[in-house]
């Protein structure tokens, strides 16, 4: 090969190497730019669905909470000591008025009225027996006259008045001697002594049925007082109710300063509520109320106000008053924690919107306006609930537009379309 034949070769294997150079950075260059494409994708547009914000009358209310407690509870005692014979009721049991809890053992109370039984009958026989000695008659009111020895007494001495009189006559008129009237006068003295000395002793035998009337007072009381102390061997309930507390147990002797139960009385269920000093004017009895407790989030239970205390705390600076809760089914219990609702009578005008209009982003709740294709992010500030809508107090005005669904994939100024 000539000289000009090996600089001809050189010269086009450097042209062949600087063209493969070119098409390699070519290549690459087109291929960076497609990475760059492919890694800023075009923006998504995010379909909602869309409401306007609403003005409503809302009733207005003031909440507090408080420990609901039983209407009516007592702890139920004998009213006299024994042993414990059988039991009708256990815990949760419900009883109406009068119904048996506890029976003692009774066969010494029984006893004892059989004894006051025959006192009793003896004392009335008794009774008969002196009143018949005097010809008294039960109800009748006493009159010696009445005693047939009396009254033959008193017959006798009519009559020796009458021919005592008739001596008088006669000795005037000198048909009989003085002594003959002397001795008559004397026979009338004697009648008249005779009559009073018998008037006397009916009248002690008139003290002795009044003290056979006591005496049958006295027996009938002490049967009155062994009847009722049978009656205490049957411990009944004073007021219809559930039972919370049942201590007593079969063979237990008890006394009068042990409870054998306690009955709870649950509808309605009491409820204490601190009234705010600028809501007093606003408390009227009757007043309804709404209460939810944490066993029902999805129901509330009504009432109303039923007694205003007179005084307001001064720490505080509110007034308590007590609210009556309805309680037909007894689902609410004594002792759980509610939140109360009191309705006062004024309405204001709130801004709603439907609850699922509301996102939760990092304990703070937003909702997204829509204005001119795009989403705003709002932080509002919630009310009260009515159905499913819920109040906004702060952030939004009523006919703005927010959106109402897929609120979980938006963001501020994300574009969407409704």
């Amino acid at each position: 090969m000539t000289r000009s034949q090996l600089l001809k070769l050189v010269l086009l294997l450097t042209l062949a190497a600087t063209a493969g150079g070119a098409l390699s950075a070519c290549k690459r260059s087109n291929g960076q730019t497609n990475a760059a494409a492919s890694a800023s994708p075009t923006p998504s547009i995010i379909e909602v669905t869309t409401m306007a914000a609403v003005s409503r009358q809302l009733p207005q209310y003031f909440e507090a909470t408080g420990n609901l407690a039983a209407n009516e509870q007592t702890d139920v005692a004998p009213e006299t000591s024994g042993r414990v014979a059988a039991v009708g009721v256990d815990i949760g049991t419900f009883v109406k008025k009068g119904q048996l809890l506890v029976r003692l053992e009774d066969a010494d109370f029984k006893d004892r009225v059989d004894q006051a039984q025959a006192q009793l009958d003896q004392a009335k026989a008794t009774l008969d027996q002196n009143r018949a000695k005097i010809g008294l008659k039960p109800g009748q009111k006493f009159n010696p006259d009445n005693v047939p020895e009396v009254a033959a007494a008193r017959a006798a001495l009519d009559l020796a008045e009458k021919n005592l009189k008739r001596y008088e006559k006669l000795v005037e008129t000198g048909d009989i001697s003085r002594t003959a009237f002397d001795i008559q006068k004397s026979q009338r003295d004697v009648t008249n002594e005779q009559y009073k000395a018998l008037v006397h002793q009916a009248e002690q035998n008139y003290a002795t049925v009044a003290n056979s009337q006591a005496a049958v007072s006295a027996a009938q009381t002490n049967l009155s007082l062994a009847k009722r102390n049978l009656s205490y061997t049957n411990v009944t309930a004073p007021m219809a109710g559930y039972i919370a507390d049942r201590p007593a147990d079969v063979g237990e002797y008890i006394s009068p300063q042990q409870k054998v139960a306690t009955i709870v009385n649950i509808n309605p269920l009491r409820v204490k509520i601190d009234v705010p000093e600028q809501a007093i004017p606003q408390i009227r009895q009757g007043e309804s109320v709404s209460v939810g407790v944490a066993a029902y989030t999805d129901r509330t239970f009504s009432g109303r106000i039923a007694r205003i205390s007179p005084n307001v705390t001064a720490n505080s600076r509110t007034l308590s008053v007590e609210a009556d809760v309805d309680n037909p089914n007894g689902e609410l219990k004594p002792g759980q924690f509610a939140t109360i609702r009191v309705l006062l009578p004024q309405k204001g005008t709130a801004v709603m919107v439907p609850q699922r209009a509301l996102r939760t982003i990092s304990g703070a709740t937003y909702v997204f306006v829509i204005k001119n294709g795009f989403a705003q992010q709002r932080l509002i500030q919630g009310g009260q609930t009515e159905s499913d809508m819920v109040e906004i107090k702060s952030g939004i005005s009523a006919d703005e537009v927010v959106a109402i669904s897929n609120v979980d994939q938006l963001s501020d100024g994300v574009a969407v379309r409704q």
